[in-house]
């Protein structure tokens, strides 16, 4: 009962902060109208920064979910595999 509790009230939250307001909508350049609240990046750069950061995120989560479900290690004491298991 709990999980789904905890399942709920994520998916309400998300759909809770996946609106924004007028005001921030127009604000906002075309590709995230809608999403966020605030400016915005307000130049290039902040392209740039935004773009380096997101393929520094998704190699770290690439990596971790690798190496979490297949790790090398055969011995049973491993932290990953109690983790697994």
């Amino acid at each position: 009962m709990k999980q789904i509790s905890t399942i709920i009230s994520f998916v309400l939250l998300a759909t809770i902060n996946a609106y924004c307001c007028p005001v921030c909508e127009s604000r906002q350049p075309k590709l995230l109208r809608g999403i966020t609240h605030g400016a915005g990046p307000e130049s290039n750069w902040d392209w740039v920064i935004i773009g380096i950061v997101s393929i520094i995120t998704l190699y770290t989560a690439w990596f971790s979910l690798k190496y979490l479900c297949m790790p090398k290690e055969n011995q049973y004491q491993q932290i990953k595999n109690s983790v697994i298991e």
